[in-house]
């Protein structure tokens, strides 16, 4: 239940007076009013909202009919019956032709080098997405196809995510820092039927061969019986087509050609790929001949927009299907409300399009409202520690949002490469990703934002779409780490291990009671996968896998994941999947992974080990069993610590205590309850055996 108004204490954090001035919810009675109409009157409130967006046949049946317990049936979730749209229409044609935006910028791309940018308008987005829109359908793709897109942070990744949703085919993105075996996996899972990449790019000065790991996946996939009939690649770091091949492959090298991509530093770099006419094509050649014309293709509300991949606590990832209706109204709320947006303000998501952060707040939100947003591919720290504060100067960037873990690895630089640039343009600040510390969350607010800048502190989740619990900029005092509450139409709940809701101040397990427009609507292929990981637990909620607690004012504070998941850099990780990949070494019996703290990254992998009779524990195998878990998921999986486990703490029934483990590697002598342990002999040697530097 929200309080009837909010907190005044002193250790609160107010808006500013030129927050408040003109917010589109200025202060907590406002949030409150809107907040018990959306939750009360759905109909009323979200179906106000989508009269502001196209819909080519109006909604004929139930506004919304559910049902989120398995003890009564089928779980599903259906809104606004009947009624069809575009999302592509929505985000393009809607503002170039009905608001006249056709030349305001849509995107300012900022390179990996400094030098090396451009803008884009919406006019000029809407004509590349169509072409593009136009390619796919003469590649054979059609409503319902799926496209896997494997690319870096440029504007062709937008225009292949808007082509997709265009023809009604779904795009499957996969994080471009990820293995060619979970490259791989996810192809196989939604059964793609083409691959967008491109050649190459620069993650700081280390280059990265996509096209080769891409051939790599696309190797795997006809092992494993499967072909992708094409794989279309992006000319990014400026390569020419070599001659005089006489087989079906071919070798290209860079050359100072940046025709089709602006200009950077790159031709210093030798890039070799190889090439395979009967699947490979190039991006310009198909767009060349291209029509910047193409009719959309008009789907229902319900319709699957796009697949997701996140990682499941079986090991195997869940691709997250999103219909098109519900995540066009859900994202563009939040982003209008969240951010406070304008039409003026310059916004920037230092997201990947490869997370769902990239998906609602780089592309679907902010094209929504109209926004201009800067699309970044570089990294924080090159080429110098400055460079998030330099771009927000350049830009005059209004509203900034970011992972906390980008902000901790800048807080060890300290203050002055911050103020050497006088970020005087930010109005709001947000995070994403994991609940921020409270030290990060102070010195985000004094340092980047001067002290004026509210925190939009948003907690959720690939599967919810769009934030669940935040705050908005001028409504609701801030308490530094805590997301504050729910976000118009999201009705949370804490419930006990019996899943009993708690009232007043209470800790327990996260979940919502009702259905908001962006929840996903099942794990594609696997409707049964969906019901039993997200509503079998307690039913007649949405578990969302994490803990929470609920203060004395009713702010909540999320505390992190309950179930086999690690949170890593902002990215979920599954126990499972790290432990499957350390098995499959030779040397390997047994493994068990845990979280471990860490000053960056919040968290970190811990993992436990146990030889097969006659190997040994070397450094060497430290080192194999790393590269492991990065050739199977990809570095973000790197474990930072890999150690001797002679056994593993079980239950009698042989399941692994990793509670007991996570003490272990915490080292932290307080296990509680060990009673159910089957050999209490292991802990004295896993403790003797922890890894020295954590």
């Amino acid at each position: 239940m929200i309080p009837d108004k909010a907190p005044v204490e002193k250790d609160l954090y107010h808006a500013a007076p030129e927050v408040v001035n003109g917010a589109h919810v200025p202060n907590f009675q406002k949030y409150k009013e809107l907040y018990l109409q959306s939750t009360q009157n759905p109909e009323e409130f979200w179906g106000r909202i989508a009269k502001e967006y196209y819909w080519k046949t109006p909604q004929t049946g139930k506004f919304l009919d559910y049902n989120f317990d398995l003890t009564k049936g089928k779980i599903y979730i259906k809104w606004m019956e009947g009624a069809t749209t575009n999302i592509c229409y929505n985000l393009l044609d809607r503002n170039v032709h009905q608001k006249k935006l056709g030349d305001k910028i849509a995107f300012y791309w900022e390179g990996n080098d400094p030098e090396d940018c451009m803008q884009v308008t919406y006019k000029e987005l809407l004509q590349q997405v169509c072409k593009f829109a136009n390619v796919l359908r003469s590649q054979g793709v059609k409503k319902g196809d799926r496209v896997s897109v494997y690319m870096p942070m440029m504007i062709e990744s937008v225009v292949v995510m808007l082509a997709c949703t265009r023809i009604g085919a779904i795009h499957s993105v996969v994080f471009a820092g990820f293995s060619a075996e979970s490259l791989c996996e996810r192809i196989l899972d939604s059964r793609c039927s083409l691959l967008v990449t491109a050649d190459g790019f620069y993650r700081g000065d280390k280059p990265i061969d996509l096209k080769h790991i891409a051939d790599e996946a696309l190797r795997k996939c006809r092992d494993r019986n499967f072909r992708v009939g094409r794989c279309i690649v992006v000319k990014h770091l400026g390569v020419t087509e070599a001659t005089g091949a006489t087989d079906e492959t071919c070798t290209v090298k860079a050359s100072s050609d940046t025709s089709q991509s602006p200009p950077a530093k790159r031709s210093c770099y030798n890039l070799q790929i190889t090439w395979n006419a009967d699947v490979d094509i190039w991006w310009h050649d198909l767009m060349k001949e291209a029509s910047d014309k193409c009719e959309p293709e008009w789907c229902d509300f319900e319709d699957p927009l796009f697949i997701l991949y996140t990682s499941g606590s079986t090991g195997k990832p869940k691709g997250v299907q999103h219909a098109v209706g519900g995540y066009l109204l859900y994202t563009a709320t939040t982003f209008k409300y969240v951010f406070d947006y304008k039409p003026d303000d310059v916004y920037w998501c230092t997201a990947d399009v490869g997370w769902i952060t990239g998906h609602s707040y780089i592309v679907y939100g902010p094209l929504a409202n109209g926004a201009t947003s800067v699309m970044f591919e570089g990294i924080p720290t090159y080429p110098n520690v400055s460079r998030l504060w330099e771009i927000i100067d350049k830009y005059k960037v209004t509203t900034f949002y970011t992972a906390p873990t980008a902000i901790r690895l800048l807080m060890k630089y300290g203050e002055e490469p911050v103020k050497k640039f006088s970020r005087k343009s930010l109005k709001i600040l947000g995070t994403v990703g994991e609940p921020i510390n409270p030290e990060a969350w102070l010195w985000y607010y004094n340092v980047v934002g001067n002290s004026k800048c509210p925190i939009m502190d948003t907690f959720w989740q690939t599967e919810t779409g769009g934030h669940m619990m935040t705050p908005l900029p001028a409504a609701i005092p801030l308490k530094p780490g805590s997301a504050t509450f729910p976000f118009f139409g999201v009705t949370p709940a804490i419930l006990n291990e019996t899943g009993e809701e708690l009232e007043g101040m209470a800790e327990g397990y996260l979940v919502f009671k009702k259905p908001w427009p962006s929840i996903m609507r099942t794990i594609y292929g696997n409707h049964q996968r969906f019901e039993t990981t997200y509503f079998k637990k307690f039913p007649g909620y949405f578990v969302t896998g994490d803990g929470c607690k609920r203060d004395k004012d009713g702010y909540y504070w999320i505390t992190g994941r309950i179930d086999d998941m690690l949170n890593v850099s902002g990215h979920l990780l599954s126990t499972a999947e790290v432990e499957s990949a350390l098995i499959e070494h030779t040397s390997i019996a047994e493994a068990a992974t845990v979280s471990h703290p860490h000053p960056i990254k919040g968290e970190c992998l811990y993992c436990f080990v146990t030889l097969k009779d006659g190997h040994e524990f070397t450094e060497t195998l430290v080192t194999e069993l790393k590269d492991k878990v990065r050739e199977k998921i990809g570095p973000i999986a790197t474990p930072d610590y890999v150690q001797n486990a002679p056994g593993l703490p079980k239950t009698r029934s042989g399941k692994i205590m990793r509670r007991i483990l996570r003490k272990i590697a915490r080292n932290e002598n307080d296990l509680g309850d060990t009673s159910t342990l089957a050999d209490g002999t292991v802990i004295e040697e896993l403790f003797k055996n922890r890894c020295k530097t954590a």
